[in-house]
């Protein structure tokens, strides 16, 4: 067997093996309850192009993420409207563009995730120019592969709580080659916001003879995940520059169209929004 050839059936291996792998950390688990899911519509309704959706997933991977980032939040996805034509064979338009395990960047419908506990973030003051730049941003990475071959980066995440300090959790997403980095974590999209100088965390000003109310551990850490390859679905949610939109407060909320009903059982109540009571009756809303 030539050089050539033996490299061709090392890559071919590691390819399986990784792929095999990556099917095993998005595998899903079992007894995962959302919530307050959003209504599909409402959701949809409440979105506009440009938007972070951070997604709480259910996957194996997640509970690993979830962890080392000390979140709910464990995936990330931004949403690009109609920017992108509907399949020619049907089915509904994919509205998300994500990077996935194994995968790489695809898009996908905004149904994927109507089962979840979802929370929408949205740059404020992004002009039309910018919101259209970092559309075409994460467009033209559709394709972008992830790199199966490198096992051992994805071995880590079988481990859900890792035995490591605080300080290196979030370290521990940046292990590894930079792709599997990326189709991990939310850096693409960190990328993408960072390629029109739009700030996701604050800046650090250190005054001189000041005393800071911040550690110099933590001023250090924030200096060093600025950077996109270390950034989390979680920072989205904290940053003081992107505005937490909620689809149930957006398009009007009345406590009083509320009904409670008491529990059958303990005594406790529950609340039933009218609309879905009289629908689920039969009735006219």
């Amino acid at each position: 067997m030539t050089g050539s050839s033996a490299a061709i059936a090392k890559d071919t291996l590691l390819d399986r093996l990784g792929r095999m792998v990556a099917a095993r950390l998005q595998s899903e688990t079992s007894g995962y309850q959302p919530y307050t899911p959003s209504d599909p519509e409402t959701l949809e309704r409440s979105l506009v192009p440009g938007d972070v959706l951070l997604i709480e997933g259910n996957q194996k991977i997640s509970a690993a993420i979830k962890y080392l980032t000390q979140s709910t939040w464990s995936h990330s996805a931004i949403f690009v409207g109609d920017e992108l034509p509907a399949p020619r064979e049907g089915g509904d338009r994919p509205q998300l563009i994500e990077v996935n395990l194994g995968e790489g960047c695809v898009a996908v419908p905004l149904a994927k995730y109507e089962t979840y506990n979802t929370r929408i973030c949205r740059p404020v003051g992004l002009t039309g120019d910018d919101r259209r730049a970092v559309l075409s941003f994460m467009i033209s990475k559709l394709g972008l592969k992830y790199d199966t071959r490198n096992v051992i980066d994805m071995l880590r995440y079988f481990l859900p709580t890792p035995p490591v300090p605080v300080r290196w959790r979030r370290r521990m997403l940046s292990l590894g080659s930079g792709d599997p980095t990326r189709a991990i974590c939310s850096s693409l999209i960190a990328q993408a916001f960072q390629s029109i100088q739009y700030p996701i965390l604050p800046e650090i000003t250190r005054v001189k003879g000041q005393a800071s109310a911040a550690s110099a551990y933590s001023q250090q850490e924030i200096l060093h995940i600025r950077h996109h390859s270390l950034y989390a679905p979680r920072d989205f949610d904290l940053s003081p520059y992107f505005r937490i939109v909620k689809p149930t407060l957006q398009h009007g909320f009345d406590y009083k169209n509320l009904h409670w009903e008491p529990n059958d059982s303990n005594g406790e109540t529950t609340q039933i929004a009218d609309s879905r009571k009289k629908a689920a009756s039969g009735e006219e809303s």
